[in-house]
């Protein structure tokens, strides 16, 4: 590489072949090529056949049927004997090159068309009223236009928590975007099918649902980045002493959060809010009806169960047919026109929650009931004159006598 820069600086001065060549103790031959060269002399291997070139072909064909075959399946269909990372390479050389592309195209969206949902799970284990650590879903909603973005901690993924946070998201954007778009989640939905009260929902919404195709991650995609946001910028060096201290300390995060620039929209979230909000539906004048929600007949041991808990209920109601409601974070039983029970409702399961009340009244209808019960004389004061009864039918009882 030296010599033929020197080679050429000398010639570009005039320096004859010769001389160059004596000087630098090398052929004329090799000045005359250096000279001629637009480029530094480079080694160049004469390529030569690969052992992979014979099966080329026929792992192509393989490929072409089925993209995703592994490698080692291929190198048994066709024979190959040799290095098994060598062949391995050479197929994932290939395999681009026979699946069939998939475009994904740039998404435009418009102000007040749509929010993504979608499910976070923490990497933290939350405290519950076990003590025991858990892993709780995040219900997380984020406009589409202006990307802001409201979430929430959440018992469960059934449809009943999942309405419930809905709602209270909704509640706190202020209003309802046009379409709600969802992945394959169970509590929600899948294929054509919607889960018990989804579609009553979205009806009293007057909104939309939108359930994804498989293989179509771009449409939800801004949400899903967020969830990965959420791991590495707010999830470090944090702990949390209960699911609402979770969602306080979250709530506050993305209240700065919102307040940061978006690279791909070069604006804060909570400015085109404004334009976002103004396009999309207003709340519905008559909340809808979500919440865990049943009927049932109140057995001896005077407990209703929610979500795999178990609740007190006043004993008097034994017997009789009580409605049971909850939501994040009551638990209400009605009964005969008025509230039998409440509690806090609590995220562990197979858990035992005792109004001490119920137990008190519980003893004493126990006492009453163990008690005999005092016979009652059905003929007291009831005595009566049998002349009235002759009088009744006709009877001459004066004669009757003097007979």
């Amino acid at each position: 590489m030296e010599d033929w820069a020197l080679i050429r600086r000398l010639a570009a001065e005039g320096v004859p072949n010769a001389r160059i060549a004596a000087r630098l103790g090398i052929s004329r031959t090799t000045v005359v090529k250096a000279v001629a060269s637009d480029a530094p002399p480079r080694y160049v291997r004469t390529p030569t056949g690969s052992s992979f070139a014979v099966f080329e072909p026929r792992v192509k064909a393989l490929l072409a049927g089925c993209p995703e075959m592994p490698a080692s399946v291929i190198a048994e269909r066709v024979g190959w004997t040799g290095s098994e990372s060598w062949f391995r390479e050479n197929v994932a050389r290939l395999r681009p090159e026979q699946r069939r592309p998939d475009p994904a195209d740039r998404l435009v969206w418009d102000a007040g068309d749509a929010a993504q949902c979608d499910l976070w799970f923490p990497p933290a284990r939350i405290p519950v009223e076990t003590g025991a650590g858990v892993l709780l879903p995040v219900l997380v909603m984020t406009a589409a236009f202006s990307r802001f973005t409201v979430g929430r901690m959440i018992p469960s993924k059934t449809t009943e928590d999942l309405l419930l946070g809905m709602w209270a998201l909704l509640q706190e954007l202020g209003r309802v975007p046009r379409r709600l778009i969802w992945d394959n989640e169970r509590g929600i939905g899948r294929g054509a099918s919607r889960a018990a009260g989804v579609e009553a929902f979205m009806g009293t919404l007057a909104t939309s649902l939108v359930l994804l195709k498989v293989r179509d991650p771009e449409s939800k995609g801004i949400v899903e980045r967020r969830n990965g946001w959420f791991e590495t910028s707010f999830m470090p060096g944090r702990e949390f002493r209960s699911p609402a201290d979770f969602n306080e300390q979250f709530t506050d995060w993305l209240g700065q959060a919102n307040q940061k620039i978006v690279r791909t929209t070069r604006a804060r979230p909570v400015d085109r809010l404004v334009e976002d909000r103004a396009r999309m539906l207003p709340l519905p004048p008559v909340p809808p009806v979500v919440g865990w929600r049943h009927q049932v007949r109140l057995g001896r041991d005077y407990y209703v169960r929610v979500a795999g808990n178990d609740y007190s209920v006043d004993p008097s109601m034994i017997g009789r047919m009580v409605d049971v409601t909850a939501d994040l974070d009551r638990v209400q039983v009605h009964g005969a026109g008025r509230l039998v029970a409440e509690h806090p409702r609590v995220w562990a399961r197979g858990l035992t929650v005792t109004d001490p009340g119920h137990v008190t009244t519980a003893a004493t209808l126990r006492r009453a009931f163990q008690q005999p019960r005092t016979p009652v004389d059905a003929d007291a004061g009831l005595v009566r004159d049998l002349t009235d009864y002759d009088k009744a039918f006709g009877l001459d009882t004066s004669e009757q006598v003097t007979r």
